[in-house]
């Protein structure tokens, strides 16, 4: 299983890109044991990472780049054009990070999208990248999804890149944490709704059994290839499953 290099993790929880071996703990399995404990997992690291964003776009325009790659963030974007996921439905950026999302999801049409990010530097940045791109109908909000507002609920669509790998390396209680997440997404999805998720931690079959209670698989996403040993995986893994 690959994990992010520790200076792309998140990015958005976000942007980047990169592999290398995931810390994962060997005393358990992922659904006990899980990760070793990382900074990468803590708010204080992405918040700092997205001060440095924010001065980098407003010293030089660069925007960041995209979590997993422009690839993968097509994928979600194929995805939802060949389900004729409708142009006024609901849609929920979990860890929106620069908002590379957000933009390419407002180009196809999306009217009634959000992103979300416990970092106020990335909403900011997301924010201005927005406004450098002309559009205005997209809602960001400084949220932590693992204790959502009430108000932040019935979407049709959620999509997590790299957020959940990043809850997973909390060094503070990620078991615990992984279950506030599940159960934060059972009540912002509406009913029958769709959550794509993109990950570089876990397989499918560790995700299948993370997101067991309340979900159902609904699709797997075809990802890169890898052979290293004589032995052969993905690069990441692409769910998309629907609230029961």
């Amino acid at each position: 299983m690959a994990a992010p290099q520790p200076s792309r993790a998140r990015r958005g929880m976000s942007a980047g890109g990169g592999a290398g071996p995931a810390a994962r703990s060997r005393e358990g399995s992922p659904g006990a044991g899980g990760f070793a404990p990382s900074a990468l997992g803590t708010r204080e690291h992405w918040d700092a990472v997205y001060e440095r964003e924010l001065h980098t776009f407003q010293e030089y325009g660069d925007t960041g780049e995209i979590w997993f790659g422009e690839e993968s963030m097509n994928r979600l974007l194929r995805w939802m054009q060949k389900h004729k996921i409708p142009l006024d439905a609901s849609v929920l950026d979990i860890g929106t990070g620069n908002g590379a999302l957000l933009v390419e999801l407002a180009k196809l049409g999306f009217s009634n999208i959000t992103g979300i990010d416990y970092s106020p530097s990335a909403i900011q940045l997301s924010g201005s990248i927005i406004e450098k791109e002309g559009l205005s109908n997209i809602t960001l909000k400084v949220e932590d999804f693992l204790n959502p507002r009430t108000e932040l609920s019935g979407f049709h669509v959620c999509i997590d890149k790299g957020t959940f790998d990043a809850i997973s390396l909390n060094p503070d209680g990620a078991a615990e944490k992984r279950k506030q997440y599940v159960g934060a997404l059972s009540r912002v999805l509406g009913v029958k709704g769709f959550f794509l998720i993109t990950s570089c931690n876990w397989t499918t079959e560790e995700l299948l059994n993370e997101f067991r209670e309340g979900f159902e698989l609904f699709e797997v996403l075809p990802t890169p290839k890898f052979s290293f040993g004589g032995r052969s995986g993905n690069s990441v893994a692409a769910l998309v499953f629907q609230k029961t």
